[in-house]
């Protein structure tokens, strides 16, 4: 997730951008830049690479000046290079702008400001930002702000300076946080409260849907359609690590709570403007190459691979090509039979997972086409493979995975209803209510999130004992392995997921008296063998915690405890029913007193066999 600082005041402000930035490091980044406001007009430095680099160009050549925006950018539209980091500004160099989010509709802007004779330079959504806020200033950045901002669609926040107003900082938030901080003669805007936490603790939150004008004298807020809000400042007491953590008491509890964002970015300019299809242009097959596939191989490692397990059912599903899911590391082993004709999915969060890499080497040399899932654009999986879906899910700090794997998820659905289009093998009534029901799903996340009080009871429960199961069918089956994977991951419960229908085959053997059983139900067509399956567990004594979708009210019957998701239709059950799951491994986790953030013997990036 990209960070924003901005000041205007009568300090350096260079020194106070950089300073901002470092504090939001932790939400990681792959370029940098500032615009200052100077007595030779507006200036900008940007870089690829690290702050570092960043205060390197600074100390050759400083930017003096009490007017400022800063960015740390991670890459979203166009790899990390110094031409596309921010700040942006237009041909006149008159207008500079910082932004994060994703301007959903930029090409057709882009389009339109192109015939205007407006020339860009870079692969940025945010270019367009600065060429239309110029196109339409008239002598009040306000106003001019306000108007391009009715015309861009998608989540953003804004910090804009022009040379024409050097002594203000206009600030927009629509769906993207920022803040404003207020001190005594300067004033300050951050996408997080870390950023400007050491010069002031009083801080406007804006709300989606506001603006702020910052000038030296003080901040008026206002709505964008130019309605001023009266406010009480907020008084931030928390310490530098917990403002890091917006609030929260672990980066994975926020990671979790960011979902519903990632959700929308993922999707992001991905469904097209009637709100019915699905529009993939990073993916470069043509019709032609996509009606040659007759195989899909889906290889990652532990959560992604589960991921890719959602992935198999969706895309068998959607468009009815035999998909096969490996583990990463036995990928390579088995000789598998990959011909031109296979298309090779890799999924990884970071790009640079090593048995992943190996796969998709090893796929390629066998001739078959690679498309790569992954969160990291400039990683060594993005640049190997033929196509990219980029997981828009921002950084994850906490070693288990929560928000880039649902993501994951979200790009699943996205190619294989993109197959499905280009195949024909679902008719467009159908496409568009899965397309219409996947935009729901960022808040029914959020209506499962503010339940998270009765899952925490329900870890507290399970946090005393040393073994646990999960069972489900279908994709319930799938969404428990990511289930049981989180609850040992951080826990350090001992724990197994099984297909329910498995279950008497042998492991019903491993079923006593009091022992947890986590059962998920979401499945209309699987629903009575599920319940049945229940019932075996029961009777040999399992204390069973059901999860079943709204409206259903037979499983409460059967088990010792339910949790009710919302209801969507059953191929899109995985990116909520695994929330509840999420939320249940982390405060059995908390309830033990581990590190959850850390947990013992993992990393974040796997880059060894």
């Amino acid at each position: 997730m990209c960070g924003i600082v901005g000041y205007v005041g009568n300090r350096n402000s260079q020194n106070i951008l950089i300073e901002g930035l470092k504090k939001l490091e932790y939400r990681g980044y792959d370029s940098a830049g500032v615009a200052v406001y100077t007595t030779e007009g507006l200036q900008v430095k940007k870089s690829k690479g690290r702050l570092a680099v960043l205060e390197t160009k600074l100390g050759d050549e400083p930017l003096n000046g009490t007017i400022g925006i800063g960015h740390t950018r991670w890459a979203t539209h166009g790899k990390p290079s110094d031409i596309n980091s921010h700040p942006h500004t237009d041909n006149s160099l008159k207008f500079s702008v910082v932004h994060n989010g994703i301007i959903e509709n930029y090409i057709s802007l882009k389009e339109e400001l192109t015939a205007q004779g407006h020339v860009f330079v870079s692969e940025t959504d945010t270019e367009v930002i600065s060429h239309l806020i110029a196109s339409l200033y008239q002598g009040d950045i306000v106003k001019a702000v306000q108007q391009a901002v009715t015309r861009m669609r998608g989540a953003f926040a804004l910090g804009v300076l022009t040379e024409y107003e050097p002594d203000k900082l206009v600030a927009v938030r629509l769906q993207s946080p920022l803040i404003i901080g207020v001190g005594e003669g300067e004033n300050f805007i951050g996408s997080d409260i870390p950023a400007i936490l050491e010069y002031t603790r009083n801080v406007y939150i804006l709300n989606d849907g506001e603006m702020a004008v910052l000038t030296r004298e003080g901040v008026e807020l206002m709505t964008l359609e130019g309605n001023f809000i009266s406010r009480e400042l907020f008084h931030v007491d928390w310490d530098i690590v917990t403002a890091e953590k917006a609030g929260f008491d672990h980066f994975m509890l926020k990671e979790i709570y960011e979902q519903p964002k990632a959700y929308r970015d993922t999707m992001g300019s991905r469904i097209d403007a009637t709100g019915k299809k699905v529009v993939l242009n990073e993916i470069g097959m043509t019709p032609e190459q996509i009606k040659a596939i007759r195989n899909v191989h889906i290889v990652a490692c532990g959560t992604a691979y589960h991921a890719g397990l959602v992935g198999k059912s969706v895309i068998e599903s959607l468009a009815r090509i035999p998909v096969e899911t490996d583990v990463a590391s036995e990928y390579r082993y088995r000789s598998p039979i990959i011909t031109p004709q296979t298309l090779v999915i890799v999924v990884s969060q970071s790009g640079e997972t090593a048995d992943t890499l190996a796969a998709l080497r090893e796929a390629k040399r066998n001739g078959a086409r690679v498309l790569a899932i992954t969160n990291v654009v400039g990683s060594s999986v993005a640049r190997e493979a033929d196509d990219v879906i980029v997981t828009w899910a921002g950084p994850e700090i906490a070693v288990a995975s929560t928000k880039a794997y649902t993501s994951q998820l979200i790009a699943f659905y996205l190619f294989g209803l993109y197959l499905a289009q280009t195949l024909g093998t679902k008719d467009e009534a159908y496409i568009a209510d899965v397309v219409s029901a996947l935009q729901e799903l960022p808040a029914k996340v959020e209506h499962i999130l503010a339940q998270s009080e009765t899952i925490k009871g329900v870890a507290e429960q399970v946090s005393t004992h040393n073994n646990l199961f999960f069972i489900g069918r279908g994709l319930d089956y799938h969404v428990v392995m990511e289930g049981s994977l989180k609850l040992k991951e951080i826990s350090y419960i001992h724990s197994e997921a099984y297909a329910a229908g498995e279950l008497k085959h042998g492991t019903l053997a491993l079923i006593e008296e009091g022992i947890p059983v986590i059962a998920l139900a979401t499945q209309g067509d699987l629903f009575e063998k599920t319940v049945s399956n229940i019932k075996e567990v029961k009777a040999r004594g399992a204390h069973v915690f059901g999860i079943h979708e709204e409206g259903e009210a037979e499983l409460a019957k059967v088990v010792d405890q339910v949790f009710a998701i919302p209801a969507t239709l059953p191929l899109l059950t995985p990116a909520l029913s695994v929330v509840p799951l999420q939320l249940l491994s982390y405060y059995a986790s908390l309830a033990r007193g581990n590190d959850v953030d850390k947990p013992r013997n993992l990393a974040k990036s796997v880059t060894v066999e």
